[in-house]
């Protein structure tokens, strides 16, 4: 069977040790059948053992070993490929791992015995003057002179529990003390990594080391493997994790299509609002969330959010910067990370701006922080020597005249490339940029959506919150647009990354189109926990807490999930950083958030959640249907997660990183999602990038509820937003669609139709339809 170049659609498999590449060729026979024409497979490459992601990647020449090695692969690919399946690979080009012990990164083993001399030094992203030419590590659980004792040498190696270091030459005979002074390294207390780190991580991951795969040599080294594997037929198309973490990523892109021989790749890049995607990225697209913040915002009741957002402020009494309001809270929660979290890599920027400037270090760095916590979006694109873009021209010009900082023109002539060419004017173009991806990436979505969350699906990855619904006539543009200019972009609905997947959005969406009801529902309800708890001695914690936990016991509606929603919402509150964090635990706290929150859910409150949760089964099915039909029939290649082509609620890492598990019977929407995916697989013209979409519009009052669109002129889709908003309305009443000429047969139900079509009658069976002509 012939596998397309582009796919029709992909199915992404998280493999790990529970789920090596056996256990994916064991599922290819389901998956062919559902209707995906390629497996989209996390990464493959030599990782820390026992990870369950992959993206801790320690050696590029080798296919995991845990996964089955090569060998393993191969005989995936040929059962997929006998299946009529390709395999998508994901690759990271921006970071590798710093593995306990360390000898299991060679490159960086390397590094730490022969230091800047190494010819490894050029792979890593490492400010050697920073440490007079040493590289920091951040290993250590306490300062080094409380942990001397803890270290060991033995045959030749510096160890510290599971850590490994290799010795500089001629040094093993020396007193410890002098021993350590005289590594390439400096061994570190962990927490020193936020203000004396050297080389880029991952955000703000010391685990993960950046690469420089803006080197030639570099790039070769660590792309020979997934290369050939591409040559070979092994593998067909390729997914770029974090391309906003490189230097100049279309200059990356431009350089892979050339090696890769045009091989489909999309990129993992975060767009916000209206941002383009650049035009000169060398790739088929997105891997989908700007399409998911539109399919999210078209079943989000606009009217409902300002409700309940009234609503949550009053019932929490947060302070407006801390949860209380949007805006605020993401502005604390940016100036706390560029300020502590990122302070290294801002001193950084600020040596290098002095160097180049000669102007004060310490306003230049605090011009740097007001800038970049004024970027409206991930970061600018500026390559050194060439013309800035218009839009990050604009975009600094704004961020600068906004910060009350003597410098910041400065820094935004700096950030622009406008100070002429030189090593420091260059670095700080290039690491200005790099940096403003990371703060924003830590500063959303890692803080600030852990802060404030009146409806907690508006809190996800590629969503602003301050825009939460997609108006019919937006989501149509939206989709024109991809098809005139990305057709084969990807498109998602839950990743292994987002917060919550589509299932469990879905749901919570529905709470805004009764905002009221939610209102009157949990006051009463909080009211009568609080009075319980305080009879029976259950410790509490504020509102602002409370109102989160309500919201995933109405999701759940399970007892059983106590546990689960539980360790979530530590998680969540380490996250915020607002009573507890990761660095700073309060240890008092979080067992009083245990025990309240397995009591809230699994004590008396489920009787109270039993009076809100049946009232949000039809809007919440409605939107689930709806949202996964639209993916999957709107322009782009839709990628389904694992497990996702039936209902699931997964909530954020680990949770939703399981081995894959397929469901026992298909559900409503496993039968949907099939019969989507079949249809695309059947007649690819009708959908991929020389396809057309025309939006068609119902007529009546309940026009505004029905969203309706052809593909390729043969397939329509036809669903309902909004639904209960709807029902209160009356229904659908004398709502009509004026189907295209010719006699249209509904996949779901096998009834056919031609003409005007009442939308009662065309949906009695289900908020949504797909009819071919």
């Amino acid at each position: 069977m012939t596998v397309p170049a582009v796919p029709t659609a992909t199915y992404r498999l998280q493999l790990q040790p529970d789920f090596p590449f056996a256990a994916a060729e064991a599922v290819v026979p389901r998956l062919a059948g559902l209707g995906v024409s390629h497996l989209h497979l996390s990464p493959v490459l030599q990782a820390v053992p026992g990870s369950t992601h992959g993206y801790d990647v320690v050696d590029h020449t080798r296919v995991r070993d845990e996964l089955g090695g090569e060998q393993g692969l191969r005989a995936l690919a040929a059962t997929a490929k006998a299946h009529g399946l390709g395999l998508i690979l994901d690759i990271v080009p921006n970071h590798m791992a710093v593995p306990a012990p360390e000898h299991l990164a060679h490159p960086l083993w390397e590094v730490l015995r022969e230091g800047p001399a190494s010819p490894y030094a050029r792979w890593f992203d490492i400010d050697w003057d920073a440490q007079g030419g040493r590289l920091l590590l951040p290993v250590l659980g306490g300062p080094v002179e409380e942990v001397l004792d803890e270290l060991r040498v033995t045959k030749g190696t510096l160890r510290y529990y599971e850590h490994a270091f290799p010795l500089r030459a001629g040094t093993e005979q020396l007193p410890l003390r002098r021993l350590l002074d005289a590594q390439h390294y400096r061994l570190a207390w962990w927490r020193q990594a936020r203000t004396e780190i050297n080389y880029r991580r991952f955000f703000t991951i010391s685990e993960l080391i950046g690469l420089r795969v803006e080197d030639e040599e570099v790039f070769e080294a660590t792309h020979a493997t997934l290369l050939r594997l591409l040559r070979d037929g092994v593998a067909d198309g390729l997914r770029i994790d974090h391309p906003d973490g490189l230097v100049d990523p279309a200059g990356y892109l431009r350089r892979l299509r050339k090696a890769a021989r045009g091989a489909w790749t999309v990129v993992e890049k975060i767009l916000t609002g209206d941002e383009p995607l650049p035009a000169d990225w060398a790739c088929a697209g997105t891997t989908g969330y700007d399409a998911l913040d539109r399919v999210d915002g078209l079943f989000t009741d606009p009217e409902g959010v300002r409700v309940l957002t009234a609503f949550y402020a009053d019932f929490t009494a947060a302070p407006a910067d801390r949860g209380g309001a949007w805006a605020p809270t993401a502005r604390h929660a940016a100036y706390r990370i560029v300020t502590h979290d990122l302070a290294a890599e801002v001193d950084r920027l600020a040596r290098a701006a002095r160097r180049a400037t000669r102007a004060d270090e310490t306003a230049l760095r605090t011009a740097i922080r007001e800038v970049l916590v004024r970027m409206p979006l991930y970061r600018p694109y500026v390559v050194p020597g060439e013309p800035a873009p218009e839009s990050a021209v604009r975009m600094l010009e704004n961020a600068a005249s906004e910060a009350a900082a003597p410098e910041a023109g400065t820094v935004a002539d700096l950030a622009l490339g406008r100070l002429g060419r030189g090593a420091d004017q260059d670095d700080f173009a290039a690491r200005f940029a790099q940096v403003s991806s990371a703060l924003r990436a830590k500063s959303v979505e890692d803080t600030a959506f852990y802060r404030w969350y009146p409806l907690m699906s508006l809190n996800e990855v590629g969503r602003d919150p301050a825009c939460p619904a997609t108006a019919p006539e937006d989501f149509h543009a939206f989709c024109a647009r991809l098809q005139r200019d990305w057709p084969a972009t990807g498109t998602i609905l839950t990743t292994h990354d987002t917060k919550r997947s589509a299932d469990v959005r879905a749901r919570l969406a529905a709470i805004a189109e009764l905002p009221e009801d939610w209102e009157d529902w949990l006051r009463e309800s909080s009211a009568h926990f609080r009075l319980y708890a305080d009879s029976h001695g259950v410790p509490l914690t504020d509102r602002h807490v409370e109102y989160a936990v309500w919201q995933y016991a109405a999701v759940f509606h399970n007892p059983s999930a106590a546990g689960l929603i539980a360790s979530v919402m530590l998680k969540s509150e380490r996250e915020a950083g607002l009573r507890t964090s990761w660095t700073e635990q309060d240890p008092a706290y979080e067992e009083r958030l245990e025990a309240f929150v397995r009591e809230l859910v699994a004590g008396p409150a489920k009787y109270a959640v039993g009076r809100i949760a049946p009232r949000l089964e039809a809007p919440a099915r409605a939107n689930s249907l709806g949202a996964a039909l639209v993916h999957l029939t709107m322009p782009g290649v839709p990628d389904v997660y694992q497990g996702d082509e039936d209902h699931q609620f997964l909530l954020v890492d680990p949770a939703n990183r399981a081995p894959y598990a397929p469901a026992p019977e298909p559900s409503e929407k496993g039968r949907l999602t099939a019969a989507a995916l079949r249809l695309r697989r059947e007649h690819p013209d009708w959908f991929g990038e020389h396809a057309t979409y025309e939006p068609l519009y119902a007529s009546g009052p309940g026009a505004p509820h029905c969203v309706a669109f052809l593909r390729g002129g043969r397939a329509l889709t036809v669903v309902t937003r909004l639904s209960h908003r709807l029902a209160v309305a009356g229904g659908w009443r004398d709502t009509e669609l004026a189907l295209p000429d010719g006699g249209w047969t509904d996949l779901l139900t096998r009834r056919t139709y031609s003409g005007k079509i009442g939308l009662a009658e065309l949906l009695d069976h289900a908020p949504v339809a797909l009819l071919t002509l």
